[in-house]
């Protein structure tokens, strides 16, 4: 048998049907000639009883010399119990972030991800979840072999969020929709959150050992603490009375006026049923509510209150 050298490879004839040189000083190490005149480096080898082969690469990316040395290592390896080829299959059939995500937004459809408090996200919740998947996650790390993510790379995509990388208008599937991506700290310190949940759950399935997503130090979110002063809310009131005589602006003022009274998201209260009221006992959703006098709104108090 010859020795694989660049004459050889340069000037190895094409046949119907591919076949491998195989190498005289180096047993296990090879040439395989395509019928359409590709040459790839290789080497064969026995594991567990079964022939077994390693392809290294293409010949111009690779050369003979590098070739052989990588051949050595890997034969090497072998003789140690190493599976070349088997590793190589696992890393190709490795899960990426993107497949995760897309297997957690099944799960999340299927109602069996749970929220804080131990039951399945609402449908609002889930919107908001896979729209910063779709957005920031996949995006970023989409790409990434999961086993391979670091801190690092969750700390980069936490990054690219905040200084707006990732901002975009995106089309919804509902008529003339849209969805809005701003990044900024909340949604950077919100997305690393939420990838931490995602990576929570591949460590439950098994998927991964190591949640890298804790401990990453987020940025504050701006803090909304101021509240309106008991003339301020005098004059909503006020603006609101007004409003309700226009029919054009009669939802809007119920909408606005049930959001000061109750303390429930805008969404919650746009969601709201009448089979979520109960008005015998002054409840939403089966939560207490204790409503203000009409003299003032500064009192509002919510207990727990979940709507929609």
């Amino acid at each position: 048998m010859p020795k694989i050298s660049k004459r050889l490879v340069e000037s190895a004839i094409t046949k119907p049907n591919d076949y491998v040189i195989w190498d005289d000083d180096l047993p296990g190490f090879g040439l395989r000639v395509f019928a359409s005149g590709k040459r790839s480096y290789v080497i064969q080898y026995r594991s567990n009883g079964s022939s077994r082969r390693f392809t290294i690469g293409l010949h111009g990316i690779w050369t003979p010399e590098t070739a052989r040395r990588e051949a050595k290592a890997q034969l090497g390896r072998v003789a140690q119990g190493d599976d070349p080829a088997e590793e190589k299959l696992e890393d190709r059939n490795a899960m990426t972030i993107k497949e995760l995500c897309e297997r957690y937004i099944g799960d999340l459809h299927a109602g069996l991800i749970q929220g804080k408090r131990g039951r399945p996200k609402k449908p609002a919740t889930i919107t908001t979840d896979i729209g910063r998947i779709n957005g920031h996650i996949i995006p970023v790390l989409g790409k990434k072999r999961v086993r391979d993510l670091s801190k690092a790379d969750v700390t980069k995509m936490m990054n690219d969020i905040l200084i707006g990388k990732t901002r975009a208008v995106r089309k919804t599937k509902n008529l003339r929709g849209k969805s809005i991506l701003r990044g900024g700290p909340g949604a950077a310190s919100r997305t690393v959150g939420l990838l931490g949940g995602i990576l929570t759950y591949a460590n439950d399935a098994g998927i991964v050992d190591r949640n890298v997503a804790h401990g990453i130090k987020k940025p504050k979110d701006q803090v909304r603490n101021r509240r309106l002063s008991t003339a301020e809310y005098r004059e909503m009131g006020e603006a609101l009375r007004r409003a309700a005589t226009d029919p054009d602006l009669a939802m809007m003022t119920d909408i606005v006026r049930q959001i000061a009274l109750t303390g429930c998201r805008r969404s919650e209260i746009i969601g709201l049923r009448w089979s979520d009221v109960d008005l015998s006992n002054s409840c939403v959703s089966g939560a207490p509510v204790t409503l203000p006098g009409r003299s003032s709104m500064a009192g509002v108090h919510r207990s727990g209150i979940v709507c929609g």
